[in-house]
């Protein structure tokens, strides 16, 4: 166990509470709490809040008592933490405005509020509550890291659109089915698009989505390797990123058992560690390819151990 308490000094409801955190996994967090009789409201995130009352029995069964400034340290540490920038309610905000300002192209108030039906159901998909790693701050992030690529590449502005949009679609259909959930999701696409932009363009929007299955664009797809990059950026981010991450990607599959999910997964991680280059675009491979393959070999090295 490695489950953390922090003094009860923070305000609220007439009493002060401490937070408990893991620095381990939120799946060791949640069976302490379980075990401890903390209630699933108390959880916010990346850790749940406890009365003071409670601080003494919780120590007595097993969490350790830290300032707070070592639990914010050691929660930053494991990969765990949620800022706020990544909080739903700030992040579908964001999104929301995102969304707007790919439809503002719709020339009618028809057009606009099929535009909004559209956007706020793609939201309701991202924020199901299965998701952890395939949720809403990995959409902010592919849309973000698209942008950046984009504007050292040679993608035009209608091809900037379709990207976004695709990014928009790639994971909106998630039900934990490699191959299948793209497909699904490409299909979602073309349906709900069939009004709202041209053939030609839908068609390269399902393209696009049906390529994240895979991330192996061909030679000059431009779009396709900025968002293929995208999708995988997080494999390039510091360890502690990485390893939440990874864990975030475990809870997603928390409906495998351990032996299934360990193998399931060593062959995706010896299968990109196979790629020639995991990233496509120029600006991609200089940022994060070296530190991918170190992340995805540390991985690789700790399933085969068995950890």
């Amino acid at each position: 166990m490695a489950i953390f308490i922090d003094p009860p000094v923070w305000p609220a409801h007439e009493t002060v509470f401490s937070h408990v955190i893991s620095d381990v996994s939120l799946q060791e967090l949640h069976l302490f709490a379980r075990n401890a009789a903390i209630s699933d409201r108390a959880f916010d995130r990346d850790h749940y809040d406890v009365p003071a009352h409670r601080f003494d029995d919780l120590i007595a069964l097993g969490a350790i008592p830290v300032s707070g400034h070592e639990l914010a340290r050691r929660l930053s540490g494991s990969g765990l933490r949620v800022k706020a920038r990544e909080r739903p309610e700030k992040v579908r905000r964001g999104l929301l405005h995102r969304w707007q300002k790919l439809s503002g192209h719709a020339n009618d108030d028809a057009a606009r509020e099929a535009w909004e039906t559209v956007g706020r159901d793609l939201l309701a998909r991202w924020s199901e509550p299965h998701r952890h790693y395939h949720a809403l701050p990995h959409l902010v992030s592919v849309l973000r890291v698209s942008s950046l690529l984009e504007r050292s590449g040679e993608v035009g502005e209608v091809e900037s659109r379709l990207v976004a949009l695709a990014g928009w679609f790639h994971d909106a259909v998630y039900a934990g089915a490699a191959g299948q959930d793209e497909e699904d999701s490409a299909q979602l696409a073309q349906q709900r698009l069939d009004t709202l932009l041209p053939d030609v363009e839908i068609s390269e929007v399902t393209r696009l989505v049906r390529l994240t299955a895979t991330h192996t664009p061909r030679a000059g797809d431009v779009a396709g390797a900025v968002l293929s990059d995208a999708d995988l950026e997080v494999l390039g981010r510091d360890r502690a990123e990485y390893r939440r991450y990874a864990t975030q990607v475990r809870a997603d599959y928390a409906h495998v058992p351990e032996e299934n999910f360990s193998a399931g997964r060593v062959h995706v991680l010896q299968g990109l560690l196979s790629s020639t280059k995991l990233f496509h675009t120029s600006t991609g491979y200089s940022l994060w390819e070296a530190a991918a393959r170190r992340n995805v070999e540390a991985e690789l090295n700790e399933l085969e151990r068995g950890g």
